[in-house]
Parts: structure tokens; C-alpha cells; sequence
């Protein structure tokens, strides 16, 4: 499985690169804050939702601390998706958040 660091996640957002950032914690976990520009699929929706996403596609895997998404990682390298895992998640991050 591949990783990101956070401090790498947040130098190409602000460098401007356009990330396809996917939040799977639950709808009242990201309440609190989300990285801008991301997209909220909690896990147990991942299955359900994935032709929602590109395969073409890079999709990085975020949520509180990085389990989560890393079984989300998982799951979705096994269908094919091109997917990174963010170590730490949202404990780690120190930008911004709408």
C-alpha cells in the first residue's frame, strides 16, 4: 500500500496541484472540519460509491488517524484504483480545514 505524509499532502495543495483528496470518516466526524477540496465517503460507503470514482485517477485516502483509510486504501487498490494512503490523518494535519 502507498503512503503520503501529511506535511507532503499539504505542500501540494499549497503549490497549487489539484489533489483528489477522499474524507472517509463519518458525516458527524467531519463536521468538526474537512481538508478543502475533498470529498466525504465514509467507509461503509466505499463499496456502494466507488463508480463514483475515476480509475484514471490518483485518490488520496484520509481520515482521523489513518486506519480507516488505509483499509479503504486496500479495498480499493483491490478493484484497481490508483490509491495512496495519508499516514495520521486528520490528528496529523495542520492546514487548513473548511
Amino acid at each position: 500500500m502507498k503512503s503520503i505524509s501529511v506535511e507532503e499532502v499539504q505542500q501540494l495543495l499549497e503549490s497549487g496541484k489539484e489533489l483528489n483528496l477522499i474524507d472517509v470518516r463519518e458525516v458527524d466526524e467531519v463536521a468538526a472540519g474537512i481538508i478543502p477540496t475533498a470529498i466525504n465517503i465514509p467507509l461503509g460507503l466505499i463499496e456502494f460509491r466507488m463508480n463514483e470514482l475515476d480509475k484514471t485517477k490518483e485518490y488520496i485516502m484520509v481520515c482521523r488517524s489513518g486506519g480507516r483509510s488505509g483499509n479503504a486504501t486496500m479495498f480499493l487498490e483491490n478493484q484497481g484504483f490508483n490509491v495512496v494512503n495519508m499516514d495520521g490523518g486528520m490528528l496529523a494535519w495542520t492546514g487548513d480545514v473548511e
